[in-house]
């Protein structure tokens, strides 16, 4: 029947967001939010999906009135030891991803790592971890791989993640969507 899949598909993430509530570590978002702020800017990093949810995550950082640049554009500045580096990567071994954070981390940055592997590269030498707890690329299961292969439920689940994120510090900062659009670009 046409659809089935799909509804298997929302169903599966239903649950996965719903899962993702119980197994934050509240004390290590707080310790984030609390790097955003007393940030200079904050640098962003994926690769591939996880980029894309990076992008969109530097997108409402800039809207809630952060400076904020995604690694790796033509314009983005030199990181310094004022800043904090955002690196988003399920399995925490990507290797752009974690080479980059041990040059910002050299340098003397913040690094903040979100990822599906406590255990990782990139978890190991970040100042905060935010584990998200979802299907990542290397764990085995068959019936969610054909549902969602190559890790959708991380970059679902951080994407769910990180708007409530901003839904917090939109709270914490008395904005309101009318502050937000304020910064919405209009060169589109």
């Amino acid at each position: 029947m046409v659809g089935e899949t799909l509804l298997r598909f929302l169903d599966v993430v239903s649950e996965h967001i719903r899962n993702l509530k119980s197994h934050l570590n509240l004390e290590n978002v707080e310790e984030m939010i609390k790097l955003i702020d007393g940030s200079k800017a904050i640098f962003v990093i994926g690769a591939g999906r996880s980029g894309y949810i990076a992008k969109a995550f530097a997108m409402r950082l800039m809207h809630l009135g952060y400076a904020v640049y995604v690694v790796g554009e033509t314009v983005t500045p030199r990181i310094t030891m004022d800043d904090t580096l955002i690196a988003i990567s399920g399995s925490g071994e990507t290797t752009s991803v974690v080479n980059i954070s041990k040059k910002a981390k050299d340098i003397g940055s913040k690094l903040v790592a979100i990822t599906g592997n406590r255990n990782s590269s990139l978890a190991e030498m970040a100042d905060v971890v935010v584990l998200i707890k979802a299907k990542i690329k290397k764990e085995k299961d068959e019936a969610l791989s054909q549902l969602a292969p190559l890790g959708t439920m991380f970059e679902l689940s951080t994407m769910t993640f990180l708007d409530a994120l901003v839904a917090e510090i939109m709270m914490r900062k008395h904005l309101t969507e009318s502050d937000l659009e304020a910064r919405h670009a209009v060169l589109e």
